[in-house]
């Protein structure tokens, strides 16, 4: 069974940083909710607001780059986010979302395929990104399987708790 996600794209450019994705100021807050409340209000205020659950992420090059915070990937996570489709990703992002259970999918040529409010589907076992809205369909980059296990898994952790649950 492929796992699938679908939803509305919300766009993005190049070099959206930790930083814009959740600033620093924010971090000290103990109420996840309150801090997810703050995502992306540098470059699109409405963002937290207006983001529903199942939405996707699009962005073009180096998403995640700045600093190694994985409050980034959670606040997008907590927001119901199901997916970040980039051109590229910052390594340490890419890992804190897959530890976190966020899919990230690295698709070349999503930036021009997909605009904001575009319906896209990304099938993340079958390497395809679809812009169901424009018809246009992308092949993308496949999650190796110890990978997908975190994704599925909802974590690193759950997946861990999986397999030792599994050799009990």
């Amino acid at each position: 069974m492929a796992m699938k996600v679908r939803g509305r794209a919300w766009k993005f450019g190049d070099n959206i940083d930790t930083d814009v994705v959740i600033p620093g100021r924010y971090l000290t807050l103990r109420d996840p909710d309150e801090m997810a409340s703050h995502a992306m209000e540098v470059v699109r205020p409405d963002f937290a607001r207006m983001v529903k659950a199942g939405d996707l992420v699009v962005a073009g090059r180096n998403f995640g780059c700045g600093s190694s915070r994985e409050e980034a990937a959670f606040v997008l996570k907590r927001l119901g986010v199901s997916a970040v489709v980039a051109e590229s990703f910052a390594r340490i992002f890419f890992r804190n979302a897959i530890n976190l259970g966020l899919p990230v999918v690295e698709c070349k040529g999503v930036s021009e395929a997909v605009n904001d409010g575009d319906e896209v589907e990304v099938d993340l076992e079958g390497g395809v990104v679809r812009n169901v809205t424009k018809g246009v369909e992308l092949k993308c980059t496949v999650l190796p399987d110890f990978l997908m296990d975190f994704v599925r898994s909802g974590g690193a952790i759950e997946a861990l708790k999986r397999k030792l649950k599994a050799q009990a």
